[in-house]
């Protein structure tokens, strides 16, 4: 199981073997490079944890400990835990600060603890069978247990077909889960329990009186998140895509950094996808040691690659450029401060707008739109392309829908007709009740906001946040033992942001208001005013030219079709009408191929010769 996941730390392997219990840990060495190798116990050897992920308040921590008559051994942030649990048992979880998933073995009650941070920036796999119970960071390494089954839970794949990520605490595998964020798991005598321990919360409100204090207020946030991750033993920089997410991050660290910060931009060669001229602008302005790579994307190539290391069907295409980006940062540096969750914590997703704009359309009598839509399906076939006829059946649509379920249209690749045309009907059945629709619906009913703007922060936060954005960051840097550190999603940032009004988020088609009002004293005006790219690969022209035959060659033979899961005439649809340029099913078509390489590679091919767990 070590072995398996040797590439999120090969600096050293530690195991910790007793009567009934063993644990292990790779370790990739960011603090206390001497004498922090885990395991680390405590002074009578009585707690011992493993830990993947940093505690970034571990000297405020350390310090308390000792006044309470605690003997540290290390310099490392692993060691407060130990001592933290004598004093406050599993409720130690609060008082952390940072990215975390741990395991603490109590040796006199006999009691497993696992714990994850609060937004689920490390993962934690484990699976419960009778009286044993096994876990990991990565289902790779939790298969290497090879007691573990590996029967396929359709009901996970189904939400993966709707989404792109199979949402905690799902996994493909029907006997593995996912620990949930801010969630505790302990283990005791065979009884298992799982207990929550914090939440963001969206109200109340702050009371904002004089919009001037707010903007130096969000500065002074993100300056404290970032200073907090710059503590490291070892060299340190900056992911610049040349947004304004990680154009602040690059600014506050320039300001508390001793030297020329080290900054990384990957750009490629069609202009389209290319972010480098605005990266370099920041990297200019705040005279940073800056590298730039360019490069030429090889989807067949890498494609093995990610499908190996993701464990299980993942199709957000922006993994490539991630992983891209993380290999050539690594060759200069161990840790790397990002831009992830901006979007989440001041509302900078296009959807939010589309679906407050349709939440106001659709307010209109549902007879219009009812009519509207029927008008719209009388119109010659040859208008089925263009864009206002589409326009309207599509709004059309959404007049007859819930505001959650607007948002899980929003969200979806495939939505539930398209699910219906794809899934052959005994795959349907196999499949029985979709858990999808409560994956919005759940966490949006429970949601402390009041307005539309934060419930769908709330959800995002719940859902797209640590089931696709966190998972593509954590497995891509940690396949180049490279570790992702993410000042945006400081839980006390996050905290703050959620208080806010959400007029200073979302202003008619403005996203992110107080966020770009504020940075106006740190960034150019021709970064923040320009239109939002992404970090994205041109995946619609592959499928039209060079993946072309590749696809067609994946999705239609007879490997695939055997399985028995998919309408072959739907799918050789889905092909044409991309190639034809009817319809980009660029998404749909990267969901199908991704997934159909992961059964190859974790269902078909003889464990002997499985590629679970290598490092390339």
């Amino acid at each position: 199981m070590c072995a398996a996941i040797e590439h999120r730390g090969p600096d050293s392997r530690g195991v910790f073997v007793q009567q009934g219990v063993g644990l292990g840990i790779q370790r990739l060495r960011i603090i206390d490079l001497e004498t922090g190798d885990q395991p680390i116990f405590n002074e009578d050897r009585s707690v011992v944890v493993v830990l993947n992920g940093e505690i970034y308040n571990f000297l405020e921590l350390r310090e308390a400990l000792v006044r309470a008559g605690h003997t540290f051994r290390t310099r490392t942030d692993t060691e407060v835990i130990v001592h933290l649990y004598e004093e406050e048992g599993p409720g130690c979880v609060r008082s952390l600060h940072g990215m975390f998933a741990f395991a603490l073995w109590d040796l006199r009650k006999r009691r497993l603890m696992l714990a994850r941070d609060r937004l689920g920036k490390k993962p934690l796999f484990y699976a419960h069978r009778d009286d044993a119970l096994s876990f990991s960071s990565e289902l790779g390494s939790l298969l290497a247990d090879e007691e573990i089954p590996r029967d396929i839970d359709h009901q996970a794949l189904d939400c993966y077909y709707t989404y792109q990520y199979i949402p905690a605490p799902l996994s493909a595998f029907r006997a593995i889960r996912k620990l949930p964020p801010a969630t505790v798991l302990t283990y005791c005598e065979g009884d298992l329990r799982l207990e929550r321990y914090w939440r963001l919360r969206y109200s109340p409100k702050l009371d904002v009186r004089d919009p001037r204090e707010l903007r130096q207020r969000v500065l002074a946030e993100i300056e404290a998140a970032v200073k907090r991750r710059l503590i490291a033993d070892v060299p340190l920089g900056a992911f610049l895509s040349g947004g304004i997410d990680s154009s602040a991050v690059v600014a506050a660290m320039a300001r508390h950094s001793h030297g020329a910060v080290k900054t990384f931009s990957i750009g490629f060669a069609d202009a389209r996808f290319n972010e480098l001229p605005s990266a370099r602008l920041v990297a200019e302005r705040f005279s940073t040691e800056h590298h730039e790579f360019v490069i030429e994307p090889d989807a067949i190539e890498i494609l093995p690659r990610i499908v190996r290391h993701y464990g299980e069907p993942f199709a957000d295409s922006s993994a490539i450029p991630s992983f891209y980006v993380a290999e050539a940062t690594r060759r200069h540096v161990t840790v790397a401060l990002n831009g992830d969750g901006g979007d989440e914590s001041f509302g900078g997703y296009n959807r939010y707008v589309s679906n407050v704009t349709a939440s106001r359309l659709t307010a209109a009598p549902s007879a219009l739109w009812r009519s509207l839509g029927a008008a719209a399906a009388r119109l010659p076939e040859r208008w089925g392309t263009q864009a206002f006829p589409r326009r309207l059946r599509h709004l059309s649509a959404l007049s007859a829908m819930t505001a959650p379920q607007r948002y899980a249209y929003f969200m979806s690749i495939f939505d539930r007709d398209q699910r219906e045309q794809l899934y052959t009907r005994e795959y349907s059945e196999l499949i029985g009740q979709s858990r999808a629709p409560a994956i919005i619906e759940s966490p949006w009913k429970e949601a402390s906001g009041s307005s539309l703007v934060d419930v769908m922060l709330e959800t995002d936060v719940e859902t797209y946040l640590p089931g696709d954005l966190l998972v593509k960051m954590d497995i891509a840097t940690m396949a180049s033992s490279l570790e992702a550190r993410s000042p945006l999603l400081d839980h006390q940032l996050m905290e703050f942001a959620a208080s806010l009004p959400a007029e200073f988020k979302l202003r008619g088609r403005d996203k992110k208001v107080i966020l770009r009002d504020a940075l106006r004293e740190w960034l150019p005006g021709e970064l923040l005013d320009r239109p939002k790219m992404g970090f994205v690969v041109p995946i619609r022209e592959w499928f039209k030219a060079e993946l072309r035959d590749y696809v067609a060659d994946v999705l239609l033979d007879s490997r695939t079709r055997e399985r028995g899961y998919f309408q072959a005439t739907y799918v050789e649809r889905l092909l044409r009408d991309h190639r034809d340029g009817i319809e980009d099913n660029s998404a749909r078509i990267w969901a199908l191929l991704v997934a159909e390489l992961w059964h190859r590679e974790y269902l078909d091919r003889p464990a002997s010769q499985s590629l679970v767990g290598r490092a390339g």
